[in-house]
């Protein structure tokens, strides 16, 4: 004879919190987005752009940073599987980190506020035009490198 179900008593722990379950990816983002944000900072003390003049150490480091997701993606999709901490750690933390698509905003607003509209419309164009665009060659130049296809037989984007 066994006991009803409202009586028998519970042999496994009740699930952490949300906020707990998310503790140890929440730590990796925070590393991850440290180191990211540390070689940002310093791509822009080797290459500073001049007051006023076109933020090229930006709109590179986005770049960089864009072609880098793209090829990201592709491997940790399409090629291998890899630890779930992975991506919190390289793709949100380091890559999230090290782009920067806040300073782009600031940049385009000393730009403007300084009379530096044309300069300023330029950036506000070209950032998300080459981001989007390394993002796209980062991923279509890694299927092809590495030989992947998408579920029809065909080669992705």
């Amino acid at each position: 004879m066994t006991a009803p179900e409202s009586l028998r008593v519970q042999t496994s722990a009740p699930p952490p919190p949300p906020w707990r379950a998310q503790t140890l990816v929440v730590t990796v983002v925070a590393l991850g987005g440290g180191a990211g944000a540390a070689a940002r900072y310093a791509a822009s003390l080797w290459w500073p752009s001049a007051a006023g003049g076109f933020p090229w150490t930006t709109l590179w480091v986005n770049v960089a940073g864009c072609a880098v997701i793209g090829v990201f993606m592709v491997v940790i999709t399409e090629i291998r599987a890899v630890h779930p901490l992975v991506r919190p750690f390289f793709g949100t933390g380091v890559l999230g980190g090290f782009t920067t698509f806040s300073t782009y905003a600031v940049d385009i607003r000393k730009l403007l506020e300084t009379g530096h509209v044309g300069t300023g419309l330029a950036y506000l164009a070209a950032t998300p035009l080459t981001a989007l665009a390394a993002v796209w060659l980062g991923a279509l130049s890694t299927r092809r490198l590495l030989g992947t296809t998408d579920t029809k037989g065909k080669e992705s984007l």
